[in-house]
C-alpha cells in the first residue's frame, strides 16, 4: 500500500512491457504489427474463428498474463471520449455481451461522452477527476488483491479495486468505435488510433 497513492512513490519500479494479443481482438479492431496500438475499422476483417477472439465486445487483451506479483503499465488515451481499460480473468467468456464488473471477472475503469468516469462494482459508481487524464497508469498487486488506477497527467490516484484473485489476469483494452458518437461517412478515413500507445514507463 503506497502512503500517498500517487506516482511519486515506487510503483513505476514494477513497470512491465505490455503487448496486445491480436488473436483476442474483435474483428473490427486492428492491432499494429508491434502490438503496441489498436485501431477501429468500419468493416470487420476476415479473420479465422478463434476461441480466444472476442465476438461481441470491441476489445483486445494483452499477451501477458499474471498469476502473482506486482505489475505496472500505462495506456495513452489522449483526448478520446469513450474507453474502458483495466484487467480481466483470462477465462472470461469471449462470445457474448457482459457487464464489466468484478463479479464477471473484470476490474476496469471507463469513460463515457468525454466527462463521465465510472466503474462497476457491481453497480455503476461515478468517479470525480480533477484533471482529464491523457495517460492512465494501472497497478496490479496480485497477492493483495488490488487493481489501482492513476491519472499520470496530474500524478493522482483515481480508484482502487480490492478483491481476491484466483486465476490468470490479463490487461484489458476496449476502445469505442465512433469516438464521441459521431457518424463516420463511408468515404471518410476510419477513426484514428484509440489507444495510441501502450506505453512503458
Amino acid at each position: 500500500r503506497w502512503p500517498s497513492c500517487s506516482l511519486t512513490n515506487p510503483i513505476p519500479f514494477y513497470t512491465v512491457n505490455i503487448t496486445l494479443d491480436s488473436d483476442t481482438a474483435h474483428p473490427s479492431l486492428k492491432v499494429s504489427e508491434d502490438g503496441k496500438s489498436v485501431i477501429y475499422c468500419d468493416i470487420k476483417q476476415g479473420l479465422p474463428d478463434d476461441p480466444k477472439r472476442f465476438e461481441d465486445q470491441l476489445c483486445v487483451l494483452s499477451q501477458e498474463g499474471f498469476i502473482s506479483g506486482k505489475h505496472y503499465w500505462e495506456v495513452e488515451v489522449g483526448e478520446k471520449s469513450r474507453w474502458f481499460l483495466g484487467v480481466c480473468y483470462d477465462s472470461v467468456e469471449r462470445k457474448g455481451a457482459v457487464k464489466l464488473c468484478p463479479g464477471t471477472g473484470y476490474w476496469v475503469i471507463g469513460l463515457w461522452n468525454g466527462c463521465e468516469y465510472f466503474i462497476f462494482n457491481p453497480h455503476r459508481v461515478s468517479l470525480t477527476l480533477r484533471v482529464p487524464p491523457r495517460r492512465i497508469g494501472v497497478f496490479l498487486n496480485y497477492e493483495a488483491g488490488k487493481v489501482s488506477f492513476f491519472n499520470v497527467t496530474d500524478n493522482s490516484h483515481i480508484f482502487t479495486f480490492t478483491d481476491k484473485f484466483s486465476g490468470t489476469l490479463r490487461p484489458y483494452f476496449r476502445p469505442r468505435s465512433h469516438d464521441g458518437g459521431e457518424q463516420v461517412p463511408p468515404s471518410s478515413n476510419p477513426p484514428k488510433i484509440f489507444f495510441s500507445r501502450v506505453a512503458r514507463g
